[in-house]
């Protein structure tokens, strides 16, 4: 059977028949319409290829905002000595979020971490202070702090 696109016309009471669809493409799928407003599903989900998240630039400011479930996936470039928030509308548990920090031209530059955010040793990183360096972080929400999981340090971008 020839893959067919899924319209509503196919969809009724939220069933889709699997006679629709290409052979085990979905198999007894019941859709709940309030699970995907919502983004969330129970079960496994598998992905043939690859999933990519935007990586997004955040604002520079004094003090940084970072909407994680917006941008997940995020860059600062630090034009002066910045302050970073803690993140906001954290998904739950188990999200994972990276920022990639960059010296501007000028290099120098620090950035405080707000306490949501949780190192080794409960002691925040040193920043690489060489102009249009990078530093990548990435962290794990346990429902209250944001774990760091892993940290590359001094990363040349370009």
């Amino acid at each position: 059977m020839a893959l067919q696109r899924i319209s509503s016309a196919l969809i009724t009471d939220a069933t889709v028949a699997t006679g629709d669809i290409a052979d085990d493409a979905i198999t007894a799928a019941k859709l709940d319409a309030a699970a995907l407003a919502a983004g969330t599903f129970s079960g496994s989900v598998q992905f043939s290829g690859a999933v990519t998240l935007n990586e997004d630039t955040l604002s520079d400011g004094a003090t940084v905002a970072w909407d994680v479930t917006a941008s997940p996936v995020a860059k600062l470039t630090l034009g002066g000595n910045r302050t970073l928030s803690a993140p906001s509308n954290a998904v739950g548990a188990g999200q994972y979020i990276s920022l990639l920090v960059i010296q501007d031209g000028t290099g120098s530059r620090t950035l405080t971490w707000n306490a949501a955010y949780e190192f080794k040793d409960d002691t925040a990183p040193t920043l690489t202070t060489t102009a249009s360096k990078g530093d990548l972080f990435t962290f794990r929400y346990n429902g209250s702090k944001w774990l760091e999981t892993g940290r590359n340090q001094n990363l040349t971008l370009s």
